[in-house]
């Protein structure tokens, strides 16, 4: 019966954090969207409007980056409760690759938002403010 309630918890626990990777992603995306709409109605006329739309781009994908690998943290930590709950040597293996693959996605977003952050830094622009 205590098992029973603890593998019922730990699957509730899952959902619910999918559905938190779920309302980050929809927050992201529609705080994204709106910062790339205002940049695209901003026309560049004389060559410093242009360079400064270029670097809001680069805010707007950085921090979208940025919320995109949080969301790949929380949906392993739901793979993980998932599996957690009495896992089979096949449900062990699918966790292993999923793992992996999130990791290295995870690992590559990070290194392309930390190499815009070093080339914006060199243009002598302040680094962009974690997500918040």
């Amino acid at each position: 019966m205590l098992l029973d309630n603890l593998k019922t918890t730990t699957l509730w626990l899952a959902s619910g954090t999918e559905a938190v990777a779920a309302l980050i992603i929809s927050i992201a995306v529609i705080e994204g969207a709106l910062k790339a709409l205002s940049i695209f109605l901003i026309r560049p006329e004389v060559g410093g409007a242009a360079d400064r739309q270029q670097d809001a781009k680069e805010v707007v994908r950085l921090k979208l980056g940025r919320w995109l690998a949080l969301v790949l943290e929380f949906e392993l930590a739901a793979d993980i409760l998932r599996t957690a709950v009495a896992p089979s040597w096949t449900e062990i293996g699918q966790l292993a690759a999923i793992a992996a693959l999130r990791t290295a996605l995870n690992f590559f977003l990070q290194r392309e938002i930390d190499g815009a952050e070093a080339r914006n830094i060199a243009r002598g622009n302040p680094p962009s403010a974690p997500a918040s």
